[in-house]
């Protein structure tokens, strides 16, 4: 969950149209129109990446007047097939995967089968990646993946690139880095036990 508490606000004397706030926005809620930059007020998470990256500084972030939480609430009926979604994508369900919002895979799974289809939209849903907006790419990539979806890329500096985990790992690396400690197959199982783990 995120508690929302700043709005990114525009100088519009000052910005430039160059499209760089619009390119970083994790939830897409800038866009330039007429060569400046407008914020989509109910969709801003006050996250700072269009106010740090302003090459000419005209993005400010202020005290919203209405505050508001972002948190993605798994009914019951849901809950199996979150855990499902989860495990297949190689995470606990209650497991943090955005340590920034505390965001768990489970609301992440239960706003994807919601129907969430990119990390703009799982990330306007649940708060993730609008802390660091660094790590957190990886884990939606892997729900998305493990639910069959393969987002396309928005035009942007967004990284869609998934990074290989222990489960990709193939035999021949295995083997030939087990004579140095490292010991891939003790590890999954470990892992293993840990996603599989009831409460």
């Amino acid at each position: 969950m995120r508690r929302v508490s700043l709005l990114a606000k525009v100088d519009l004397d000052t910005c430039i149209g160059c499209k760089t706030c619009e390119r970083v926005c994790p939830t897409l809620s800038i866009k330039v129109k007429d060569r400046k930059a407008v914020v989509d007020e109910q969709r801003c998470t006050g996250c700072g990446g269009c106010e740090q990256r302003c090459p000419v500084f005209a993005i400010k972030l202020v005290e919203r007047d209405d505050p508001y939480t972002i948190e993605f609430k798994i009914v019951p009926e849901m809950k199996d097939k979150v855990d499902e979604l989860c495990r297949k994508a190689k995470f606990h369900p209650e497991q943090i995967i955005c340590y920034c919002t505390e965001t768990r895979a489970e609301e992440v799974a239960a706003a994807v089968l919601a129907g969430n289809d990119t990390p703009e939209k799982i990330s306007a849903a649940t708060g993730i990646r609008t802390g660091c907006k660094i790590e957190c790419i990886q884990p939606i990539l892997r729900i998305l993946n493990a639910a069959g979806i393969t987002p396309e890329k928005p035009e942007g500096y967004q990284w869609y690139g998934l990074t290989p985990t222990l489960w990709d790992i193939n035999e021949d690396v295995k083997k030939r880095y087990s004579d140095g400690g490292f010991r891939f197959d003790d590890d999954i199982e470990v892992f293993e036990k840990v996603i599989n783990a009831k409460k």
